[in-house]
């Protein structure tokens, strides 16, 4: 199968020679085009038609925020930016994944060897993801097409088949009822009583029809390396499918989440807490997210965003220059209070514990990264364990990996107050809440722009 193809943009001949030769490197992509500004890489992509663009921020004639916004009105596919270490840099790079990137890495130093080698490593990554993305978007769409035309289809013989015949059927109880199956895209949200329990096991009680996956990509990405995330795997194969919404119904499994109140809590001005996780495509996500959360919001948002140091200041700055709560990147010693969000440094570790005034407030650590991570949700999440007292709300949002998903389970075993989990369909990569749903600790599976109003309901209503 031929390789998957590359065009690099950025107005250095040297930087484009160095990109070029570290894509080259690697078997399945080759570079078939360069560009020297955003005006030349319209051209280029419209005439060479590449799987994946590199771009860099910032470059004469156009520079790659504009070109970005055009290539994903005329041309959408997975653009990987190229950023410096400059302020102008890193600002315009959160710009970037704001109008759509699929991620971002930064420049190297074209004098350290130990640097640019660094920088191929987080390149291929960012490819070999981007790829397996774009293929399990394709399969995705796919599916959603052969179930519409299906449902047509049923809707075609129900209007033309004879009347049947009238037939009276014994009373049953609610609980010989079949609550219905899920799909690995939208999940099902079934109707029931006050008194339900959520499904926390077993398997589907309607199969997932296997549909026929779409040709393009599917023997290329079969070549990736198997140690890269493999986010465009069906997700039903798991022996622990996912826990279904249920609106308003609290979990009678679990343990009672009505403990007495810790010196902590009672020092602080909230009752709740929300904890959110994301990764590749989060910035974009966080703003969609905090775009719908209310100024008087009556917890504190903590937030983990996998991103490199510095970056993370100028996301913080431009979520809130939009949202009405004040987003700030989190500092160490710095005290929670209701309507902020925090968003963790790029490069530490976040942690929520008590601080000397007896507030609850941000510890943050440079301990070894987890799972590849630092910062880590995994560290995030594990933090609440000892704040009973609080009503916790754990959110999982687009990433690649599994971060998060391990003490998402461990919290959700402990009664924690909800979980929530970005749904397919509106995923940039389908990893982290994948890896969630697939351990049986969701209770809200929902597509990107309905999480903020839900979670609003939730912890309004205590729930």
């Amino acid at each position: 199968m031929p390789p998957f193809r590359v065009l690099v943009v950025d107005d250095s001949a040297f930087m484009r020679k160095i990109i070029s030769d570290l894509i080259e490197r690697d078997e399945l992509f080759t570079v078939v085009g360069t560009a020297t500004n955003g005006r030349d890489a319209i051209e280029q992509m419209k005439e060479l038609d590449p799987d994946v663009i590199t771009l860099d921020v910032e470059m004469p004639v156009m520079n790659g925020l504009d070109a970005l916004k055009i290539m994903m009105q005329e041309g959408p596919r997975p653009v990987i930016m190229l950023s410096g270490i400059n302020e102008q840099g890193m600002k315009e790079t959160i710009l970037a994944l704001e109008s759509g990137a699929f991620d971002f890495i930064r420049k190297p130093s074209i004098t350290n060897a130990m640097d640019i080698e660094q920088v191929r490593q987080e390149l291929m990554k960012q490819l070999h993801v981007a790829m397996q993305a774009k293929a399990r978007r394709a399969q995705w769409e796919e599916e959603e097409r052969l179930r519409a035309e299906a449902g047509r289809a049923d809707a075609k013989e129900v209007k033309h088949a004879p009347p049947a015949a009238k037939t009276t059927f014994p009373l049953t109880k609610p609980s010989d009822l079949s609550s219905g199956g899920q799909s690995g895209m939208k999940q099902a949200k079934p109707k029931a009583s006050s008194a339900a329990k959520p499904e926390r096991s077993g398997k589907p009680e309607r199969a997932e029809k296997k549909l026929p996956e779409p040709k393009e990509f599917k023997k290329r990405v079969q070549k990736l390396p198997a140690s890269q995330p493999i986010e465009v795997r069906r997700t039903l194969e798991s022996s622990k499918p996912a826990v279904q919404e249920q609106r308003g119904i609290p979990d009678a499994g679990r343990p009672d989440m009505q403990k007495p109140a810790s010196a902590a809590a009672a020092a602080s001005d909230f009752s709740s807490l929300v904890a959110i996780g994301c990764s590749t495509g989060g910035p974009r996500a966080l703003k969609t997210f905090l775009e719908k959360i209310p100024g008087d919001f009556p917890a504190p948002i903590v937030i983990v965003q996998h991103m490199p140091p510095k970056f993370t200041r100028s996301l913080a700055q431009r979520l809130n220059s939009f949202s009405s709560v004040q987003v700030v990147e989190a500092e160490h010693g710095m005290p929670l209070q209701a309507g902020h969000a925090y968003i963790a440094p790029g490069g530490s570790h976040i942690l929520v514990e008590q601080l000397p005034s007896g507030q609850l407030g941000i510890k943050t650590t440079d301990d070894a990264p987890r799972s590849g991570h630092r910062p880590s949700v995994d560290v995030m999440f594990e933090s609440l364990m000892p704040l009973t007292s609080l009503k916790r709300h754990l959110v999982l949002m687009t990433g690649m990996g599994s971060d998060g998903a391990k003490m998402m389970k461990k919290l959700y075993d402990a009664g924690v107050t909800s979980t929530f989990a970005e749904s397919e369909e509106t995923c940039v990569v389908y990893g982290m809440p994948r890896s969630a749903v697939e351990l049986g600790c969701v209770t809200h599976i929902l597509p990107l722009h309905e999480i903020a109003p839900r979670l609003v309901q939730a912890v309004n209503n205590g729930k």
